[in-house]
């Protein structure tokens, strides 16, 4: 539903435990959040008697990776003045994120969705959104706080804001526009075709991301979305604006493009338990080691070993991978690393065993 004549009131509720960050964060990210129900057993979702609740949202899966990782990030959104709405404050502020920033609006309410055990993709996978009207659906250049988006070293969107309605489109507008002194843009663009069934051109994300900085984009979506093939140098030629590009390529991997060079890392092999949540993750890493200035290729494989730590768990989060053991990983030999294989419970493994090494 959507109602007129509504009033934001600041988030209070579900601060971060050690408060808002003091000063420019690391990493911003606006977008919305949904509180997510995830099935107890496998099946339909007609015959899933129960579900636990979580959280899911592109963007703030993305800061609360890089909180957990310890870098200072902030989430900007709005949620309803609702009960998910202070489920969600008090999820995401757990994680270490600043969420003082966010609004809350008495007139819309916060989205949830539930979804099926079965990996997105396949023939039994279901999704169920409840956010159409939802509060972040209302977000605009005008209702939100553009100056705490704007607070970081980085500014994390993704296209899905785009696709919520004519104001969230309005607002990445606004945020993706050449400004002074404007954070990096980090764009994910994140066609999820559900939500563009309304006659919308999803071309529009092609303008967004000619806005931005940092672009990663699927290979497969930049087929569906724009109708571009050919791989990482045909997406280039078509976006040849951002200083980086990064084309995943699945299992395949992923290339990263600046204007001069083209760097490409294979993926790992991974023992998938879910794959929602590894773009996310990928995203997560990258930006992590590029806040480091981390050369291409480590920042490509610091990528696929956050997502491979969201591969091995069953929900849309997990905690990366310990700073030692990404940075050991990464800098493997190209056969050392084409031998890894990841399971469930590596990071914590990897983590054990740095712990059992003897101090010199």
């Amino acid at each position: 539903m959507t109602r007129t004549g509504h009033r934001d009131t600041p988030g209070a509720e579900g601060d971060a435990a050690d408060g808002p960050v003091d000063g420019p964060a690391d990493v911003v990210a606006l977008g919305e959040s949904m509180v997510a129900f995830l099935p107890t057993r496998p099946g339909r979702l007609a015959d899933v008697p129960s579900f636990d609740r979580s959280i899911g949202g592109a963007e703030s899966n993305v800061v609360c990776a890089l909180a957990a990782a310890g870098h200072r990030t902030r989430w900007v959104g709005r949620v309803g003045a609702d009960g998910f709405g202070d489920h969600l404050l008090a999820a995401i502020g757990a994680w270490g994120v600043d969420v003082s920033a966010v609004r809350r609006d008495p007139g819309r309410p916060t989205g949830v969705y539930f979804r099926t055990a079965g990996d997105r993709g396949t023939d039994a996978h279901e999704v169920a959104y409840y956010r159409a009207g939802s509060a972040a659906s209302a977000m605009s250049p005008h209702s939100v706080d553009l100056a705490a988006a704007r607070s970081g070293r980085i500014l994390h969107l993704s296209g899905i804001t785009a696709a919520l309605s004519a104001d969230c489109l309005g607002l990445l507008r606004e945020l993706t526009a050449p400004r002074p002194g404007r954070p990096l843009i980090s764009f994910d663009v994140n066609h999820r075709p559900g939500l563009w069934g309304d006659g919308t051109d999803p071309r529009v994300l092609l303008e967004l991301a000619r806005g931005a900085d940092l672009v990663f984009v699927g290979e497969d979506e930049a087929q569906h979305a724009w109708g571009v093939e050919g791989g990482p140098d045909a997406i280039r030629a078509l976006l040849p604006e951002p200083a980086l590009l990064v084309v995943k390529e699945g299992a395949a991997g992923a290339t990263v493009l600046d204007h001069d060079t083209a760097v490409s890392r294979p993926a790992l092999h991974v023992d998938v338990v879910a794959t929602t949540g590894a773009g996310d993750a990928f995203a997560a890493g990258f930006l992590s080691a590029t806040l480091r200035n981390l050369p291409l290729g480590d920042r490509a494989r610091h990528g696929h070993l956050w997502a491979a730590a969201a591969l091995t768990a069953p929900g849309d989060l997990a905690a990366p991978p310990a700073r030692d053991t990404a940075d050991r990983l990464a800098a493997l030999p190209e056969d050392a690393w084409g031998r890894l294989r990841l399971g469930p419970g590596w990071t914590q493994a990897e983590q054990r065993a740095e712990e059992e090494v003897p101090t010199p």
